[in-house]
């Protein structure tokens, strides 16, 4: 029989269990993983305290430990107990269905499994997707200096360039996301790249603004997707153990911008019209620099598509699969997995139906239709979900402040980073700002950027400062260098300056993006994140319409106007009534 992963085999391909021989194991004869570290997971702080008094009095199922540091509880499980476990897991939520358990089931088999060489390449393809999002952003950051010179539109005007990008990011994040849910989650993984690819490419030809904004506009859309698609994906089919893993994708945001910078670097000033070009006389001819860019950035995202692809098989997800009824699929999907990693599996369809019903019994409620999948995507933004993010004090605040330091720093970030291009050109004084000048301190300030997210990782867990500490300093650091950066035009100082913001900026996202998930118990976790970082696109949508109208009067309010925003943040964090170092995620 031939092998499962060939080179160029069909991405859609639907399988069989009889494709993986010798994957299946025994139930009992099967190592099985702790899938927490301490207590079990809460959907509330009452429920916490029910939880333990329930641990107290015996109640609690509970099963013998042995080696705490490789997550082993035992070497076999009877399927009464499997279900006692799934049961008491669909206790702690907020809805009880055939799909639900059958999820969780499917959720226990990964666990069991572990991490294989399949989810490590997933990791390093939806990191990618995570890399093509900044990579973007400050691509088309980076372009707007030359923009402005060749089609002769005003250096403040120009800034609605980075309006049309926020706009089909916006879009493009809302449609996928919910795309996923209905044509599955394949379709949205490998076409995102290909949309931001091939429109990329297309606007290296950028006949006029008007037509390389609308370009722009359809990157948004393709690369807007990856953020949520590629991290719901990644989550799917990641033992929960290995959770901390979709903390470290953030490190891929900064290496976008790293990118982008360098070659910015390497094509703008060698071809671009000089600078002492008088306006509207810079032409087409003369300007390539930033087309090289774009064609460029647009090469890079279609080389990734094409390892997508191509390279490597994406089975589909299983709870996609679970929620269209093809239950005989998402099992397979579990044997391809334990297959590529070279490991095996206790999962079987009569373990499903024993625990979650038989498909014939409840095939209603298992086989999910259209408008149901896309209720149920859209059911996380119900007014019964938002009410639970206020269910009691303690939550309510945590989630009024970490969404406005979501819209906060959405809108700092790029008032600061998306015109920084333009505020170095055009700060003048006795140190040469040369275009060369200008686009080496940018690529500078981007490498020394990237430790950030790494070093982030680490200070999160000192005692005394935890993920609390480590984003609010950062923070209120970054709006300190934000201002120190107008109190100068010489070019090394604002490099100085520039790099101390990035670094300290880096640590700050890495922080937020882990901190956010964490916060939020499971039932509402969906909600509490998505808000977030739909907040944080709308308030990138109008950074530049800020930008415009306070740069027209002074060209340093941006400027002023991001660290006010930063400094704000940094107050609000001071006030977040949860630290989640240490504590087990609910």
């Amino acid at each position: 029989m031939a092998g499962p992963r060939t080179m160029f085999v069909n991405p859609f391909k639907s399988h069989d269990v009889d494709e993986f021989p010798g994957v299946h194991i025994p139930l009992d004869n099967t190592t099985h993983r702790s899938s927490i570290a301490t207590s079990r997971p809460c959907a509330s702080l009452a429920a916490c305290e029910k939880a333990t008094k329930d641990d107290e009095a015996g109640n609690s199922l509970s099963r013998p430990e042995s080696n705490a540091s490789s997550g082993v509880v035992n070497n076999g499980m009877t399927l009464a107990a499997l279900k006692a476990e799934i049961e008491a897991d669909v206790a702690a939520s907020d809805t009880d269905t055939p799909y639900d358990r059958k999820a969780k089931v499917i959720n226990k088999a990964i666990q069991d499994m572990g991490m294989g060489r399949y989810q490590w390449q997933l990791f390093a393809l939806c990191g990618g997707g995570w890399m093509a999002d900044n990579l973007w952003l400050q691509g088309v950051a980076l372009t707007l200096p030359q923009l402005s010179a060749e089609f002769g539109v005003s250096e403040t005007e120009i800034r609605y360039t980075t309006l049309s990008l926020f706009l089909g990011l916006c879009i493009g994040a809302s449609f996928w996301g919910t795309a996923s849910d209905v044509v599955g989650r394949r379709l949205a993984f490998n076409f995102t790249l290909f949309l931001a690819g091939v429109f990329g490419l297309a606007s290296g030809g950028g006949p006029n603004w008007i037509g390389t904004c609308s370009l722009y506009a359809c990157i948004g859309v393709g690369v807007g997707g990856n953020l949520p698609v590629d991290g719901a994906l990644f989550l799917e089919f990641l033992p929960q153990t290995s959770g901390n893993l979709l903390t470290l994708l953030s490190v891929f945001w900064p290496v976008g911008n790293l990118i982008a910078s360098l070659l910015a670097w390497a094509y703008i000033p060698n071809f671009s019209c000089p600078a002492s070009t008088p306006p509207g006389e810079c032409s087409m001819s003369q300007n390539w620099g930033w087309r090289y860019l774009i064609l460029t950035l647009g090469a890079i995202t279609f080389t990734m598509f094409i390892l997508r692809f191509f390279f490597f098989h994406l089975y589909e997800s299983t709870k996609f699969l679970l929620s269209r009824g093809r239950q005989a699929e998402a099992v397979a999907t579990v044997y391809g997995i334990a297959h590529y990693n070279k490991t095996q599996t206790w999962l079987t369809e009569d373990i499903l139906n024993y625990i979650g019903g038989d498909p014939e019994a409840t095939g209603e409620d298992v086989k999910l239709g259209t408008v149901e999948i896309v209720k149920r995507s859209l059911g996380r933004f119900s007014m019964k979900r938002f009410r639970a993010l206020f269910q009691d004090r303690k939550i309510g605040v945590t989630t009024a402040l970490l969404w406005f330091q979501w819209s906060t720093i959405g809108m700092a970030y790029p008032l600061f980073n998306a015109f920084l291009p333009q505020y170095l050109a055009n700060s003048g004084g006795a140190v040469d700002n040369s275009t060369s000048t200008v686009y080496r301190n940018y690529a500078i300030s981007a490498i020394v950027g990237v430790p950030g997210s790494l070093i982030a990782c680490y200070t999160v867990d000192i005692k005394y400062v935890g993920r609390k500490g480590t984003m609010a300093i950062a923070t209120v650091i970054t709006g300190v260098f934000v201002f120190l950066f107008t109190t100068s035009s010489n070019s090394h100082f604002q490099l100085a300056f520039t790099c101390l913001e990035a670094f300290f900026q880096n640590i700050m996202y890495g922080v937020l993006y882990a901190y956010t998930p964490e916060v939020f118990p499971a039932p509402i976790r969906g909600t509490g994140t998505g808000m977030s970082s739909f907040l944080n696109r709308v308030a990138g949508l109008c950074a530049p319409i800020v930008a415009i109208q306070a740069g027209g009067s002074n060209p340093k309010a941006p400027i002023y106007a991001s660290g006010g925003l930063f400094i704000a943040a940094f107050f609000s964090m001071l006030v977040l009534p949860i630290e989640t170092r240490g504590m087990q995620t609910l």
